[in-house]
């Protein structure tokens, strides 16, 4: 059953306290970016808990309906956008409008098919998808995660990210013509 907007809005709360909990820290480090920072928030540590997977899945799934309702399928750059595909794919089944999840690999597979993208099969040709992101800082994950979905032949609709760590990742990601929506940003930390 599709929840009510008050009911998100409650998941959103309990969301954003299981990841200021479980996932943020106030300490310095190195990002991906190779930017230094003095928090980090690690996403994971909460979207694989049973209760962050429910919230992630409804929270995500519910933004990618509102923004890109025409999204055919969901995934993004493995890893951090693994738990984020997997639990929206779930939430969608069982709210009975299922659309697959996929994942991009940051190298193909180095036997078999040697493929980029995990998935694909269960994945109509042309396909519209939806895009998924744990943390945002420069843009450059998201980006190369969209350029693999689209050298497959797919339509990427929009992004849809957990954190958007207000570092100017939302504007090279808009500068490229792609939406981008996120569930926090930030500021929405201590």
């Amino acid at each position: 059953m599709i929840p009510q907007a008050a009911e998100l809005e409650a998941d959103r709360g309990k969301l954003l306290a299981l990841l200021t909990r479980l996932a943020y820290e106030k300490r310095n480090v190195v990002l991906a970016s190779g930017r230094t920072s003095d928090f980090y928030i690690d996403t994971k540590q909460a979207s694989l808990t049973a209760e962050g997977h429910f919230l992630v899945g409804r929270l995500v799934l519910a933004r990618i309906q509102a923004k890109y309702p025409g999204a055919q399928a969901v995934g993004g750059m493995t890893m951090g956008a693994d738990p984020i595909a997997s639990a929206t794919s779930l939430t969608s089944f069982v709210w009975g409008a299922p659309i697959p999840a996929f994942y991009v690999r940051k190298e193909p597979k180095g036997h078999g098919t040697n493929q980029w993208l995990e998935g694909k099969k269960s994945i109509p040709a042309g396909a519209k998808v939806a895009v998924v992101e744990d943390v945002v800082t420069t843009g450059g994950s998201t980006l190369k995660a969209v350029e693999r979905i689209r050298s497959e032949g797919f339509e990427v609709l929009g992004v849809v990210a957990l954190v958007d760590r207000q570092e100017g990742g939302r504007q090279a990601v808009e500068a490229a013509g792609i939406a981008l929506e996120s569930l926090f940003v930030r500021s929405d930390f201590p």
